[in-house]
């Protein structure tokens, strides 16, 4: 019985030694050593995706390709607001390949508010003593749609055709800024327009259309005329049209 025992210890003793040797110094080196990156890191590699440059770049459908967009301070906007109004050089030079749509949603916005605004006071003058005034909400639903619109989705088509004609000159977000603070000067038009004088308001929408499709020429032709003649003569009349139609809407639907 006592040789059993110890050929068991010996057993034992045998099992121990073949595993001490994991806990030996070699061994500690081959472990895997702990990750001192932030658990909030921004490092595609901790989700299981790619690294290197590639990883960092925004996707069209997230948040985040929307928001560096808005990442503009207010220097910026102020000198590009600027520009607009009192324009010395081409805007997409001005731009310098770092658009931003913080200052053409404010102006868009600005221009809505307005434009419902004295457009309630308009009507207001011109149905004085009539009765009881009520105020009419769908000139607000009725701006927004008109601005909103006409800020970025005609951009949005224009760039479409001028992807589909092969010109290369300015981005979609280039388009939508360079629409957006032309917009700047129907905020000056909008808070002129709420007499009555028929004629005053015509001639303010006209300066209105003449500088803010100026601005918008000025900018666009070199884009334009990268495309053949008759597409760039073609595209030039649409532009025009286009921003006459803009001009004529807020005449008459807010200050007829």
């Amino acid at each position: 019985m006592a040789n059993q025992g110890y050929d068991v210890v010996v057993d034992v003793d045998a099992e121990v030694l073949n595993v001490l040797p994991y806990f030996n110094d070699n061994s500690r080196a081959n472990k895997i050593p702990p990750d001192s990156t932030p658990f909030l890191s921004n490092n595609a590699s901790h989700s299981g995706g790619p690294t290197g440059a590639g990883s960092t770049k925004h996707m069209l459908w997230s948040l985040s390709f929307y928001a560096q967009f808005f990442d503009v301070d207010t220097s910026t906007v102020v000198n590009r607001c600027t520009a607009a109004l009192y324009p010395r050089t081409n805007f997409l030079d001005i731009l310098d390949g770092n658009p931003d749509l913080y200052g053409p949603f404010w102006i868009a916005t600005t221009v809505v508010v307005i434009l419902f605004l004295t457009g309630t006071i308009s009507q207001y003058l011109a149905r004085k003593g009539e009765g009881h005034f009520e105020y009419d909400f769908k000139l607000l639903s009725g701006a927004a749609g008109l601005v909103y619109g006409y800020t970025f989705v005609i951009p949005l088509g224009l760039w479409g055709i001028l992807k589909w004609f092969g010109a290369q000159g300015a981005e979609l977000v280039e388009c939508w800024a360079l629409y957006g603070y032309a917009n700047l000067i129907w905020i000056i038009v909008a808070l002129l327009s709420w007499s009555n004088l028929n004629a005053l308001n015509y001639v303010l929408a006209g300066v209105g259309f003449v500088v803010s499709v100026a601005f918008i020429l000025r900018n666009l032709y070199p884009v334009l005329n990268a495309t053949e003649k008759k597409t760039s003569q073609g595209l030039l009349i649409l532009v025009v049209a286009l921003h006459f139609g803009l001009a004529v809407a807020i005449k008459f639907l807010f200050f007829a």
